[in-house]
């Protein structure tokens, strides 16, 4: 799929906000640190997203009781939803100075349950040395969940299943979802969060 990039100026793929907090010390700190050990662009973000994916828990998987939104908040307790952690992927990579966007899908929360379709949250990287864009789905692998960096190929989370409904949104957005964010932060139990996804963008 051709992703296509909401703005074409590439700085409000850097910024920071509310949501995208990179001027946190502790942001600012990981992101040094995958500097330090990073010997180009594309190592460092590939470095960035497993560090998201791998460090920092999926709620669902941890039986969270936490709901987490703004980058630092994820990072400070180590978890967050697809959401949450595609924000602190931001974060991480625009402190590095890296492009980074949010893309979302439509997928099928609960296979026995076919008609509740939800959006999920992943990211866009813009790899300056490569000129093109890559998607990474920074939720965190399991069983049956297998997502990698991949600068040839998209190796996301969860493929969609264009029979069920499912779908994929081709855009990069410079910001989260505003229903996105809204969610993450007025519901504050996770049981609620999950029966009460934004569906649509």
């Amino acid at each position: 799929m051709e992703l296509v990039s909401e703005i074409k100026d590439i700085s409000y793929y850097l910024a920071a906000s509310e949501v995208i907090d990179y001027e946190d010390k502790g942001i600012q700190a990981v992101a040094a640190e995958l500097l330090a050990r990073s010997k180009n662009k594309v190592e460092l973000a590939k470095a960035a997203y497993e560090y998201v994916r791998d460090s920092i828990a999926h709620s669902c998987d941890i039986q969270g009781r936490v709901v987490t939104c703004e980058a630092s908040s994820v990072l400070r307790h180590k978890e967050g939803i697809c959401y949450a952690k595609s924000h602190l992927l931001a974060a991480i990579l625009r402190c590095l100075k890296i492009p980074t966007g949010f893309c979302y899908q439509k997928l099928v929360f609960d296979d026995s349950n076919p008609s509740y379709l939800t959006l999920h949250g992943l990211n866009a990287i813009y790899l300056e040395d490569l000129d093109k864009w890559i998607r990474v789905d920074a939720r965190g692998n399991k069983e049956g969940v297998q997502a990698e960096f991949n600068i040839e190929k998209e190796m996301l989370a969860f493929p969609v299943r264009e029979q069920m409904g499912e779908l994929d949104y081709p855009i990069v957005y410079a910001k989260p979802n505003e229903s996105v964010v809204a969610a993450l932060r007025n519901i504050k139990t996770l049981d609620t969060l999950m029966v009460n996804l934004p569906e649509e963008l």
